[in-house]
């Protein structure tokens, strides 16, 4: 968490040195610091996952406190992954703080103590039926996040649309008022964050990163929706039993589904797939805390103690 902390001040600091218009090759330090203590983090991340299912003697993804580190490190590794071939670090600001945030419940709330489980649980699907489900809810993280940047990526690209074309119909206007270089500016805001734009993909390109993770998230849940099904049955003797956590797990695939759907065969590109692909994950977020901790289920072993 240390770690992070330095690297998500860096990315905090690249953000804001982007804003200030400057050459296109002026050097970045605070984004080479961010990256060198990211893959430190990221390090650590793995030897504390490690270490913790040395230390229980079984897998590490057993309870809440052991499924949010394992799953915040998967969102950092799809975030480094990310930076092969294309210039992602503008993601770090907002992965790295929602690790460390995650990180930060894990540790203060949700910490248990290493120990053995459940008899229901010592199964070997414990280890396929969960693991899958922790990498997917990593990589479905990482898709929100970039649906986020590609509303806000989205805006700026029409108000400059917007601007270039007040240019077009307003010569006189925009010779007298504008700055050199204004048609390239966001309107009301001339300079500022020119350069983070200039390093961040369009929209478009964004939103088909983002469907290609959701993709690949989508038939990791439902691969565990599957398996857990599978796994009821051999632990109380029936595949589906509108379980709240059954239930939230099968809205989720009907979400994700949905928005698959629409992408691919409704033509909803855009925002409203990135609105969607958001919603999907503010779902599992709800599955996984409200669920998890509020409502009465056989899977109560995933809360706290």
């Amino acid at each position: 968490m240390a770690a992070y902390t330095v690297a998500l001040v860096a990315f905090a600091v690249d953000l804001s040195g982007l804003r200030d218009r400057g050459p296109a090759d002026k050097p970045r330090r605070a984004v080479g610091i961010a990256m060198s203590t990211t893959w430190v983090g990221a390090a650590l991340h793995l030897v504390g996952v490690l270490t913790r299912g040395i230390a229980a003697g079984r897998v590490p993804w057993a309870n809440m406190y052991e499924f949010s580190i394992l799953f915040t490190f998967v969102a950092v590794a799809v975030f480094l992954g990310l930076q092969r071939g294309r210039d992602m670090r503008f993601l770090g600001t907002f992965v790295i703080g929602g690790a460390l945030l995650m990180l930060g419940i894990a540790v203060s709330v949700l910490y248990v103590r290493a120990d053995g489980v459940q008899p229901a649980l010592d199964s070997y699907w414990l280890v396929i039926h969960v693991s899958i489900a922790t990498i997917g809810t990593g990589v479905l993280a990482v898709a929100a996040t970039l649906s986020g940047v590609q509303l806000v990526r989205e805006r700026q690209e029409l108000r400059r649309a917007e601007t270039e074309q007040a240019a077009v119909e307003e010569p006189a206007l925009v010779g007298a008022g504008a700055p050199a270089g204004g048609g390239a500016a966001p309107a009301g805001a001339p300079g500022r964050w020119s350069r983070l734009w200039e390093t961040v993909p369009s929209s478009a390109e964004l939103e088909r990163l983002a469907f290609r993770l959701n993709a690949v998230g989508f038939v990791m849940w439902t691969f565990t929706l599957i398996a857990g099904a599978i796994w009821a049955e051999h632990a109380w003797g029936r595949p589906w039993g509108w379980d709240p956590k059954e239930t939230w797990t099968f809205v989720i695939w009907v979400v994700y589904a949905a928005y698959l759907h629409a992408r691919a065969t409704r033509g909803w590109e855009g925002r409203r797939a990135a609105y969607l692909s958001i919603f999907g994950f503010v779902c599992v977020l709800a599955n996984y805390f409200v669920v998890n901790l509020i409502f009465n289920s056989l899977h109560s072993y995933s809360g706290i103690g």
